[in-house]
């Protein structure tokens, strides 16, 4: 069974650093797409980056220069280092897995295998 959890939310100011993590299970993690979404309260969900089994990244222009994502295949973990981050930046942080289109701008949509149930992140002025 495919099992996707997230963790390293909480509450910082602006300016601040969280890095997150998500631990997989369940699937060929070394050979899959792995990426990282957002979603704000009223607020479409939005692709933040995204990582190609060959080591291939890609970033919203948001948060382009300020966030890296990252993975340890022997660990089957997903990392999404957070810096200098902003008040924008405000929302429930999922991890997805299988994600579809990572070599062309619709990874942006979020069509992906599989999900995890999220974890928080709120950034004070």
């Amino acid at each position: 069974e495919v099992h996707l959890v997230e963790s390293g939310g909480g509450s910082v100011q602006a300016g601040g650093s969280l890095r997150l993590s998500c631990t997989a299970s369940g699937f060929a993690f070394d050979d899959s797409d792995m990426g990282w979404y957002r979603q704000a309260p009223g607020k479409a969900r939005e692709g933040v980056a995204v990582i190609i089994s060959d080591g291939t990244t890609s970033y919203a222009d948001s948060v382009k220069g300020r966030f890296t994502i990252s993975k340890d295949n022997a660990k089957n973990d997903l990392y999404l280092q957070m810096n200098s981050l902003k008040p924008e930046d405000t929302a429930m942080y999922y991890c997805a897995a299988e994600v579809l289109n990572c070599r062309t701008a619709y990874w942006r949509n979020g069509a992906a295998g599989y999900w995890g149930q999220g974890t928080q992140v709120t950034v004070s002025s």
